[in-house]
Order: C-alpha cells, then structure tokens, then sequence
C-alpha cells in the first residue's frame, strides 16, 4: 500500500471555518499515533509541541499556533487540541486495510484568521517519515 493525501475540502457554518483532510498512511496506526498525539512525533512532521499533556483536558502549546487544552482524547484513535485562539485540530484514525492507516483531519478556526497554509506539505512529510 502506498500513502495518498486526498484533496482537501472546506466549509464555513457561520463564523467558523473546516479544512478536512484525508490522509492514508502505509503504516500501523500504532505508529501513526505516536506522529500525532506525541510531541517528538508532532516535531517530526509538524510543529514543535512544548507542552502536550496526553490525557483529556491536558494542556498542549503548539509552537507555532499557540497554547490551548486536549479536548478529546482515545488512546490511539482521537488526539484534539483546542487552541485559545479559536483553533481546534483533531486526528481520527481509523484502519485502512491490514496495516495501513487512514488520518481524518479537521482543522476548524474562526472567521478572522488566515487558514492555517501548508497542511498538504506537512502531511507529504509525514508520509515520508520511514
């Protein structure tokens, strides 16, 4: 299986913007996790995490976004960092055949705020991670 990033989609309800992406991965989702709800994984592909308390209500500063709170958290299925400043990034993983992953990312933030660029470059460097 190879990766493969689907073409992003947006939304605005109301004030508030979407980005999905969806991003399938030729690894175990064991591994996968530990790239998006671990800080040195994060580092690796995204953004130093300073802070990342890994448990629901944790905090978490995101270096380059900002600080904020875990606002949902399932052990190797869901990781949510809701920002102070209006973001909230979640990471759905789900099994993509026998040892692939499939990532669900939403990226939601507020009316007045410039889309976060280069999502579709952060994920190609995920995929490229051995």
């Amino acid at each position: 299986m190879s990766g493969s990033i689907a073409q992003g989609t947006s939304q605005t309800h109301g004030s508030t913007h979407i980005l999905h992406f969806l991003v399938r991965l030729p690894r175990p989702m064991e591994d996968v996790w530990q790239a998006v709800a671990t800080p040195a994984g994060i580092a690796g592909w995204f953004t130093a995490a300073d802070v990342l308390e890994p448990r629901l209500g944790g905090a978490v500063t995101l270096r380059d976004l900002g600080s904020g709170r875990v606002t949902a958290w399932d052990v190797d299925r869901v990781a949510e960092y809701t920002l102070d400043a209006g973001d909230r990034l979640r990471f759905h993983l789900e099994r993509d055949g026998e040892d692939g992953t499939a990532l669900r990312f939403t990226h939601e933030y507020p009316d007045d705020e410039r889309p976060e660029p280069g999502w579709r470059a952060r994920f190609e460097r995920l995929l490229s991670r051995p």
